[in-house]
């Protein structure tokens, strides 16, 4: 039994390397079904972080007119105060906020900043304000927008409609890439199989006419798939860990929003791009081999 699973496998990885060209045009358009499914996966999670971290924001900055005299703002802050759902309302005045963006900057970069306070501050006066029930989000945001004196307010249920709106399309034409990309997985793997069964169909014939049955005669071609499945998820699972990697340690520095770790999903993802690098390479095999075994005889060498 152990020597005829030995033999099985040898037979397979000997018809990889034997139609080698086809071979790597498999694990290529294979790989790249992979990483496209992964990587939309991947960005669909941090959509959803990004969204959580957006609706568990309990606060807004409300920024008022351009060279509005002090009182006026503070005037305008004690109208914000009055609404029912403020639990807090901080002043922040324009001195300070550019005493903040200049730490932001760092010491090189602030000195283009030094000296613009008062008049030449080209920052407003603002107010970080926090609500009580963030079911009444949107119309106390309404509400703040209505008071005299308020310029804009940095209101994220914009960024989350947003960020719905690109997870959809993105779900959307990563379903109809990945599809596409699949069949094509399906054909390629399939015909690099039936062109070893084309050049070993008289040896296939002699194993049928020996008595051969249709399962010993399917593993090695099975085998040949499911090894170019899973040369495809390690290269696919590689790939996409290093270009995540690259790609969020470049945002992290750019963006308000915490990526998500790949660290913590790296065994998950491989073992599922493994499984189902396996799983697309059995069934290429069990296509292509499936109608011709219904052969019989001579008619096996007319393939």
């Amino acid at each position: 039994m152990i020597d005829n699973f030995k033999y099985l496998f040898k037979e397979g990885v000997r018809n990889i390397w034997s139609n080698r060209t086809m071979s790597l045009a498999s694990v290529g358009v294979l790989v790249s079904c992979l990483f496209l499914t992964g990587a939309a996966v991947l960005f669909s999670m941090n959509i959803n972080a990004a969204m959580k971290t957006v609706e568990g924001t309990n606060s807004v900055k409300v920024y008022m007119d351009e060279g509005l005299p002090v009182l006026s703002a503070v005037k305008a802050g004690e109208e914000i105060k009055k609404l029912d759902n403020i639990a807090d309302c901080k002043f922040i005045p324009k001195d300070e906020a550019i005493e903040k963006v200049m730490g932001m900057l760092g010491e090189k970069d602030a000195t283009i900043l030094t000296g613009m306070t008062g008049k030449e501050n080209p920052l407003p006066d603002a107010y970080q304000v926090s609500f009580k029930d963030l079911s009444k989000y949107k119309d106390t945001v309404s509400k703040i927008r209505k008071i005299s004196g308020v310029e804009s307010i940095n209101d994220y249920s914009d960024i989350a409609a947003k960020l719905t709106k690109l997870d959809r399309m993105v779900t959307t034409g990563g379903f109809w890439i990945i599809l596409i990309l699949s069949l094509v997985s399906l054909f390629i793997i399939s015909n690099t199989i039936r062109v070893t069964m084309f050049s070993r169909r008289l040896e296939i014939n002699i194993m049928k006419s020996v008595g051969a049955t249709n399962w010993f005669v399917r593993v090695p071609f099975i085998v040949e798939g499911v090894v170019i499945g899973l040369i495809s998820g390690a290269v696919a699972s590689g790939i996409l860990y290093l270009v995540y990697g690259k790609l969020t340690s470049m945002l992290t520095s750019i963006t308000l929003f915490q990526t998500v770790s790949i660290n913590s999903l790296s065994a998950s993802l491989t073992g599922i791009f493994l499984l189902a690098g396996c799983f697309f390479g059995a069934l290429g095999g069990l296509i292509s081999i499936g109608r011709y075994l219904k052969k019989e005889g001579g008619d096996v060498v007319d393939w």
